[in-house]
């Protein structure tokens, strides 16, 4: 049974958030994703393994120029939060992070027990 005041307290430390455009591409070595973070600086992205669990999250800079106020806002929620379950088959340890332009591309590798490989024949 739970506490109820803890089921609140859960459900008011997740913000609303924006899913991030993700484009993720398998080949024989692993996997490749893409998210659009636009608005988001690095200081502000964070790519947190947990487990088999991949999760993005970033948030956009919203400049307002000193003195103006905004009077139309579309982005209520200045956070992108995106989150993966990963195939044992892939290799957290070695993932590679690159982000530029607003623009996150990760390199996954499968772990060497799943990489393909090329068996020698003998000749007798």
């Amino acid at each position: 049974m739970s506490n109820g005041k803890q089921d609140i307290a859960k459900r008011e430390d997740v913000r609303p958030a924006l899913l991030p455009a993700v484009d993720i591409v398998e080949d024989e070595t692993g996997i490749s994703l893409t998210a659009d973070l636009p608005g988001v600086p690095k200081e502000k992205l964070t790519v947190r393994m947990d487990g088999q669990s991949l999760s993005i999250e970033g948030e956009i800079a919203l400049e307002t120029p000193e003195g103006m106020e905004a009077s139309y806002v579309e982005v209520r929620s200045p956070v992108y939060r995106r989150s993966f379950s990963l195939s044992r088959d892939l290799d957290p340890a070695k993932i590679d992070a690159q982000f530029k332009d607003g623009v996150l591309r990760l390199r996954i590798p499968k772990a060497e027990h799943a990489q393909p490989r090329k068996i020698a024949i003998s000749v007798d």
